[in-house]
């Protein structure tokens, strides 16, 4: 299926690596040139290298946390013209609700929920100019269903979905689709720091932690980055212009919901 969208530019956040650089591959694979983002220059050099190499488009890469007001400038500074916006951030580190202070949910805030709502309001006027963008945000499949020891990744991303569920329905008249994908467990690193946790917390192997998450989802097995990627390129399509303010879990059957 051609997708529709070659020549488009896309900003696609944290794509060294993961579930972004899945989606940002994905993009480029249908023809869209690229911003893409990482805190590690090294890593994202490389990332940039390898898709000019294999997709044949433009690959700005700029070496910034995303999460930081100066992160955001820099990478705003060279987002003009953007068509697409694929907002990602890692997530805040798990724990018990009796870890954390108000610093640690003002950061987890920060990251997961104004960051992208930052980058929404200083794209999305270009967008309705045009009569035409996409927008998805990564966040998770805990907004669906709460993860205990991600309590402040709960937090913060409920209050992102609840952003986008009013804003989705007053840009859609413009042409412009903001939709949200849920990630559940997926071959990441994230993945290895939750697994290397529940080892720590059991005393038990990495692999022994992973292996009891794979059964606990219907797939028995981990989400790769290249289906994430796949599905957020289909929702950034010209044949996505009806899915508005909607919540699509990627979890192999995780969250076991009728709805």
């Amino acid at each position: 299926m051609d997708l529709g969208i070659k020549g488009k530019r896309a900003l696609v956040c944290a794509s060294s690596k993961g579930l972004g650089r899945g989606c940002a591959e994905a993009l480029a694979a249908e023809g869209v040139n690229l911003i893409i983002n990482g805190r590690t220059s090294e890593t994202l050099e490389a990332t940039a290298a390898h898709i000019r190499q294999h997709y044949g488009v433009d690959v700005i890469a700029i070496a910034a946390d995303i999460t930081t007001v100066e992160g955001r400038t820099a990478v705003l500074a060279a987002a003009t013209d953007i068509d697409i916006l694929v907002t990602n951030a890692g997530g805040p580190p798990p724990g018990m609700w009796s870890d954390w202070q108000r610093d640690d949910f003002i950061a987890a805030l920060d990251a997961n929920m104004l960051t992208p709502i930052a980058l929404m309001q200083a794209l999305i006027p270009h967008m309705i100019n045009q009569g035409w963008g996409r927008i998805i945000n990564i966040t998770s499949g805990s907004v669906k269903a709460p993860i205990p020891v991600l309590g402040l990744s709960n937090s913060a991303r409920a209050g992102l979905t609840g952003f986008v569920a009013g804003t989705a329905r007053q840009v859609a008249p413009h042409g412009v689709t903001i939709n949200n994908l849920l990630p559940g467990l997926h071959a990441t690193d994230r993945a290895v720091e939750l697994d290397s946790a529940a080892a720590k917390k059991q005393s038990i192997t990495v692999d022994d932690a992973k292996q009891q998450r794979c059964a606990t989802i219907p797939s028995r097995r981990y989400g790769t980055a290249q289906e994430f990627g796949a599905s957020c390129a289909y929702l950034c399509s010209q044949h996505a212009g009806f899915i508005v303010g909607q919540n699509i879990l990627l979890d192999g059957g995780a969250i076991n919901s009728t709805l």
